[in-house]
């Protein structure tokens, strides 16, 4: 699919439906923290939890980095700069993560909450959706664009691993960071996406106070 051409809208008030039970979720608060460091406490953090491991919520910045998900191809990766690009094991192709990006990480485990992966991204994106909103700011879903958008730019993505039933990684979203490495990449494997943030659309709240937002809308929609 390309994105020179219009793609249709999925509206946003699309209901999310969530199998889940009322399962606490723990909320760290990570401020800025290395890339690899923080993806290997994800895997180590998934695959040492056991039945009685309560979920986490990790909110978070990094340093610039691109990361490059298992669907990630070569033609999409920078074509000048010298940012780091780690090859991850999310869904989904390249993408890029910076100071000023609020970082949600879910680490849940989705059997407990009779969730399905579909079901999981359709609620993150409706958490975006609505944290967006409380700003007054109008976001979407795109068919066959995983993510949030606004005015058919890009102001979240999304990416998910599951292993034996548990999810970890989750969604970046534009807050007030620096766009400009997403230039000389296709963003999510779309040549010539166009990309926002939550600062150019008029939201004066911090990064971290998006962070935190959303990660409340997350355990909202979870409950």
């Amino acid at each position: 699919m390309s994105l020179h051409s219009p793609l249709p809208v999925q509206p946003a008030t699309a209901a999310v439906t969530a199998a889940a039970t009322a399962a606490p979720v723990v909320v760290k608060h990570l401020g800025l923290a290395a890339y690899l460091p923080a993806y290997e406490a994800m895997r180590r953090f998934t695959a040492e939890r056991d039945a009685g491991t309560a979920d986490e919520i990790w909110t978070l910045q990094h340093p610039p980095v691109y990361t490059v998900g298992l669907a990630g191809r070569d033609q999409h990766l920078p074509r000048s700069g010298d940012i780091a690009v780690e090859h991850i094991d999310r869904g989904g192709q390249i993408t890029y993560h910076g100071p000023g990006q609020a970082i949600v990480y879910l680490l849940l485990d989705l059997s407990r909450r009779a969730l399905r992966v579909r079901q999981l991204v359709s609620l993150a994106e409706q958490a975006v959706i609505d944290t967006l909103a409380d700003q007054n700011v109008g976001a979407t879903r795109v068919l066959g664009a995983p993510g949030v958008y606004v005015d058919g730019a890009k102001i979240a993505a999304l990416g998910l691993r599951v292993r034996k039933g548990c999810c970890y990684h989750g969604i970046a979203l534009n807050v007030d960071m620096d766009l400009s490495p997403f230039s000389v990449i296709d963003p999510c494997g779309f040549r010539g996406l166009r990309v926002t943030q939550a600062r150019d659309l008029g939201v004066s709240a911090g990064t971290a106070e998006m962070g935190e937002r959303l990660a409340a809308k997350v355990i909202q929609l979870l409950q």
